[in-house]
């Protein structure tokens, strides 16, 4: 009975194995910790995994262009979905606003940067650190802040650029940089900053920062890849994208 009872429990184990998919992911680093969240969450709903690749969005493109096998994109901009939906990189349709991100000036060492942002103009600081522009749209962002307050030829020399909003994260983190643009969601966890000083910048100094996701083509006939883009719109998601700070 019990050797029957162990074939059963087998077989039902491999049928639900056969159902469940696997989604390779590429997702915008200032994404990292909600959807790593997410994707927990959405194992453990769905059966399906999704493995998760962080990096800078324009990266991921060139990346996208050249064969990479990834099936979902969560971009840090609206623009490079658009333009993989229309060279038929992107499936037709399937792309959304899953986050609007903001933009933070944040410093490890609590009473560094204050609630205006006017240590921008003090000059007591050595080394700013933002992402590259050309790859980041965090950097991009940081880029129009500062030509808005009339900062950017006081500021350019002492940038510290990262390739991706995650080492522009670890430079300020390790203190190889006093200050620097971040996004709001590497600093700020339910409700709070969760370390040193930040100010949030207005959105009024840069342009929005429209976080769209897309299905690529390779994931067209790929059940976790559908049940993802479906997953990151239900409440569940949402309401982690929103603890981290986004707008939705």
């Amino acid at each position: 009975m019990k050797k029957r009872v162990s074939i059963l429990f087998a077989l039902v184990a491999l049928g639900n194995g056969a159902q469940a998919a696997q989604v390779n992911v590429a997702v915008a680093a200032n994404f990292t910790a909600p959807m790593q969240k997410i994707a927990a969450q959405f194992e453990k709903a769905t059966g399906h995994k999704a493995i998760l690749s962080f990096g800078s969005t324009g990266k991921f493109y060139a990346q996208i262009q050249h064969g990479a096998p990834f099936q979902v994109l969560l971009s840090a901009d609206d623009t490079t979905p658009a333009r993989l939906e229309q060279e038929g990189l992107g499936v037709k349709g399937s792309r959304f606003t899953y986050a609007i991100g903001k933009l933070v000036l944040w410093s490890k060492r609590a009473n560094v940067v204050d609630d205006k942002g006017e240590v921008l103009k003090s000059g007591t600081f050595d080394r700013l650190a933002l992402a590259d522009p050309k790859l980041a749209p965090y950097g991009a962002a940081a880029i129009q802040t500062m030509t808005k307050m009339g900062l950017l030829a006081q500021l350019t020399p002492k940038f510290v650029r990262g390739e991706n909003i995650s080492q522009t994260f670890q430079f300020i983190a390790t203190e190889n940089a006093q200050l620097g643009f971040v996004a709001l969601s590497q600093v700020y966890v339910d409700g709070k900053i969760t370390e040193g000083s930040a100010w949030l910048v207005p959105a009024n100094l840069y342009a929005p920062i429209r976080q769209d996701a897309i299905m690529l083509s390779n994931g067209q006939d790929n059940a976790a890849a559908m049940a993802l883009v479906n997953y990151l719109k239900g409440e569940q998601a949402q309401a982690v994208i929103r603890s981290f700070g986004y707008d939705l």
